[in-house]
Parts: C-alpha cells; sequence; structure tokens
C-alpha cells in the first residue's frame, strides 16, 4: 500500500511530533513544521473549545506565509490529536473544527470510532490510531483507520510494555499502510532504526519537551535534561491508564515511587489525578525512556538540525559498512 501524499511530502526527517498534553500548543507546532517534522498537538489543550479554532486559524497562516517566503525550505503538515473517550465531552465539537479547517492529519487515542474516522475522511484527511498491542492495531483498521502508532515500551506518557521490534513485527505481517513508532526515540540513529524495523516514520514526545517554543514549566524541561532511562516511573495511579513518569516529579508530589498503589481503569481521568493534590501533567510529568540523550533546552530547530545531521551519519555507516 502506497503512503498517503500527506506523509510523502519532503520533509528534514521522517518524524512526527507526538501531542503533549499541556506541552504542545501553536507555538511549538509551527516551529516543528517550520523545522520540517510534522507536528501535532492534542485538541483538549485549545480551553475553552472555542480556542481551538483560533488555534488552527493561526497555524494555517503562519505556516501558510512561512511556507510562501521560503519556498526552498520543507513545510510539514501538521496533526491534531482526539481522544475518543466516553470522558470526552468535547470530542464531537473538536471533530467539527477539524472538518471546518479540514485538518490534514488527526490521531486518535483510547478508542476507535468509525464516525469519527469518516468526518475526517469526508475531505480527505487522513486518520492515524495509536495502539499498544496487534489487536488493538486490527480493530482500529477494521473501523477505517488511515494508518497506526506504535506506542511501544519506554515512551512517555500513555505507553504500552511491548518491545518495538515485536510491536512492530506483528502489525507488519498484515498491515503495509502508514506505520509510525514510539517509544525513546531521541537521537537521529533511533529514527533510522525505526525505519530498519518496519516503520515509515519515528514518533518522538519527549525530547521536544525540552526545547525552548514548548509550553512546559522550566523546571519540567531542567528535569528531562538531568534523567536517564532508571529515572522513569510505570504506573497506573495519576490517569488510570498506565503510562511512565519521571521519578523525580513524584518525589516531590510527596509520593514514594518504589510503592504507588495501582488505579482503578474504569475510572480514568486524564488530568485529574483522581483525589490526589498532585495532577497528571501539571504535577506528575509524563516522559520516555530515551531522555538520557538530551544536554540541554534548546530551539526546535537547532533540535531537530541535530537529529538530521545524526540521522545522515547513521545512515552513512550503514551504506558503507
Amino acid at each position: 500500500m502506497a503512503l498517503p501524499e500527506i506523509l510523502t511530502r519532503p520533509l528534514a526527517l521522517p518524524v512526527m511530533g507526538s501531542p503533549l498534553f499541556i506541552v504542545s500548543g501553536p507555538e511549538l507546532v509551527i516551529a516543528q513544521c517550520k523545522a520540517g517534522v510534522i507536528g501535532s498537538f492534542p485538541a483538549l489543550n485549545a480551553r475553552p473549545q472555542p480556542l481551538l479554532n483560533e488555534w488552527l486559524q493561526r497555524i494555517e497562516d503562519e505556516l501558510g506565509q512561512y511556507a510562501a517566503q521560503h519556498p526552498e525550505k520543507p513545510v510539514a503538515p501538521y496533526a491534531v490529536n482526539q481522544i475518543v473517550h466516553r470522558s470526552n465531552d468535547r470530542l464531537d465539537a473538536d471533530v467539527q473544527s477539524c472538518v471546518d479547517f479540514k485538518v490534514p492529519i488527526v490521531i486518535t487515542s483510547l478508542g476507535a470510532r468509525t464516525e469519527v474516522y469518516d468526518a475526517i475522511h469526508s475531505y480527505g484527511g487522513i486518520v492515524l490510531h495509536d495502539v499498544i498491542n496487534n489487536e488493538f492495531a486490527h480493530k482500529a483498521i477494521e473501523k477505517g483507520a488511515d494508518g497506526l502508532i506504535a506506542v511501544a515500551a519506554g515512551a512517555g506518557g500513555h505507553a504500552g510494555t511491548q518491545s518495538p521490534f515485536a510491536l512492530l513485527q506483528e502489525i507488519r505481517e498484515w498491515f503495509d499502510g502508514p506505520l509510525l513508532l514510539s517509544g525513546s526515540i531521541a537521537h537521529g540513529r533511533n529514527v533510522l532504526a525505526a525505519q530498519a524495523a518496519g516503520a515509515d516514520m519515528a514518533y518522538i514526545g519527549s525530547a521536544f519537551i525540552a526545547t525552548e517554543e514548548a509550553n512546559a514549566d522550566p523546571r519540567y524541561k531542567a528535569m528531562l535534561v538531568e534523567s536517564g532511562a532508571a529515572d522513569i516511573v510505570y504506573s497506573n495511579l495519576f490517569t488510570g491508564v498506565h503510562g511512565n513518569y519521571l521519578r523525580k516529579s513524584i518525589v516531590n508530589a510527596g509520593l514514594d515511587p518504589d510503592d504507588l498503589p495501582t488505579s482503578d481503569p474504569s475510572k480514568m481521568n486524564f488530568g485529574s489525578g483522581g483525589n490526589m493534590k498532585a495532577k497528571a501533567w501539571k504535577d506528575i510529568w509524563g516522559s520516555g525512556q530515551g531522555v538520557g540523550v538530551l544536554d540541554g533546552v534548546k530551539p526546535v530547530a537547532e533540535f531537530v538540525e541535530r537529529m538530521r545531521n545524526e540521522y545522515d551519519v547513521a545512515r552513512q555507516a550503514l551504506v558503507g559498512a
């Protein structure tokens, strides 16, 4: 199966920035797209709901102007993430905003609904659905998703536990459409490795939090730079869904990261942390295991350029081997 046209446009790197709750806003998305990688944000970050239309208009206007002024540079498309879960009472309005602005790529999470896919397909948009195992992958494609994002072990925020090699291999046994890989990717050679393992693109989140354009607490950014894989804790306590979080942020919230209780998955709450004073994402900070390579908070353009150089070096080394 050939990739949809929107995913074959020239990019600086075969990379999509993942939608980061609270952190991803117009500034980060615009910077990512200008740097030549696909930027994305969760619709729920725009609050109240009418703000979503303002964000989409700003992104469209600024990227359009930049592309016109810099015809020699690849300006990447953007994506909007929709949480397709019964707790999201904004879903219908947010999907309508995407339809009105003809958002080129929509990412769906925590549920697969045919009516959402149909709405995006009505104007020629594509839908990528994130999955943590092969069973969910089958369900998403059966309901009409165009492609998949394999969220493997080590990914930041809500993540699975399967090896990226195992997860990609099982999906590629039956699916030859668009496939992205998420999980501990923060270096250019990781992007090349994702492609070699069967993915079309890499899906990167945590590394973009440690950029100047990210809407994150400076302490969060600093903690990412200071942390490594051993500083990541996997728990479902904070939202009801298992995810990876920075150990130090859990300690700072007065909790023992080595003795966390489990949460009732039927009571998902994607931003409150239940009755705890510490709030998921606001106080308990998500992170993937790949942050050990981060060496400072940089502009998006500088980070992408660094990864592009690393990618080129790794590819040349393989060709010359």
